[in-house]
């Protein structure tokens, strides 16, 4: 079983928050998963660990419409921090919108971190795939 130091969702849809925990559970070891409602909350946590020079998520599932700060918003926050490791972010959403995929494709080009674009509902295989490719 892969095994994973830390993982971040952020979604404000307890559903999905508790179907990715689920199949997180049953695909990987995993010392800790946080939860967030939105990207605001997630960056905040994200900012005190780069302070604190304490360990990176090794995963981000990230939805991109919640209130607050959206996934996009969280994203271009995010990509300006001093972060060495690569963080393996999944955009996890219900959007089929080209424009939303191209936006995604846009941020690969722009970071060193690795972004997935998932469709939801995100399926044990594409969960098994993500997890596959992190362990640390």
């Amino acid at each position: 079983m892969t095994k994973i130091n830390s993982i971040f969702i952020v979604d404000d849809d307890t559903i999905t928050i508790y179907g990715i925990k689920k199949i997180l559970t049953s695909v990987a070891t995993c010392k800790d998963i946080f939860e967030f409602k939105n990207g605001q909350m997630a960056l905040d946590r994200i900012k005190e660990m780069v302070i604190e020079k304490s360990e990176l998520p090794d995963l981000i599932f990230l939805d991109i419409n919640m209130p607050i700060m959206d996934g996009w918003e969280f994203m271009e926050e995010f990509i300006k921090l001093p972060i060495n490791k690569k963080v393996n972010i999944n955009i996890v959403t219900s959007s089929i919108d080209q424009f939303d995929m191209d936006k995604a494709e846009n941020f690969k080009s722009l970071t060193h971190h690795t972004v997935i674009y998932n469709s939801k509902p995100i399926r044990r295989a594409d969960i098994e795939k993500i997890t596959a490719a992190i362990s640390v």
